[in-house]
């Protein structure tokens, strides 16, 4: 039976990932768009769904090949499908990112209930039949 990765070890993750992205996608949005494209002008802003969909691909990518994120790999946890145990398929991952967007909706519920739940799912994982587990290297 895998152990599951608890509530922290997750938000630890998520943060180390989240950091790496701002490291290094903030200075490129600078570089490329210059320091106006961070107004409220929805013009200037018409680049945010490129960004998306390259951040996203990124996120989808490391799951599919490496089991997990920087983050998830700094503090030993891996996405596996929630049935079999194995690598989940690139579409339940891809499910996985766009599930993101209903965990976080509700006041991020959906990543709250990791911390309540007997497998340690947030509803995005359900929704794609995944769980995170312990890495057993």
């Amino acid at each position: 039976m895998p152990e599951y990765a608890g509530f922290w070890q997750r938000a630890l993750a998520l943060l180390i990932d989240w950091l790496i992205v701002v490291v290094i996608t903030m200075p490129i949005i600078v570089v490329a768009l210059g320091a106006a494209y961070f107004s409220l002008d929805p013009v200037r802003r018409a680049g945010d769904l490129v960004i998306a969909l390259v951040v996203g691909s990124l996120i989808v990518g490391f799951w599919r090949y490496c089991g997990a994120t920087p983050g998830k790999l700094a503090v030993g946890v891996k996405i596996v499908d929630a049935n079999t145990g194995a690598a989940p398929s690139t579409g339940r991952l891809v499910i996985r990112l766009l599930c993101y967007l209903l965990s976080a909706a509700p006041l991020c519920l959906g990543f709250l209930w990791v911390a309540f739940d007997r497998r340690r799912q947030g509803w995005h994982d359900k929704i794609a039949g995944t769980v995170v587990i312990q890495e057993t290297d």
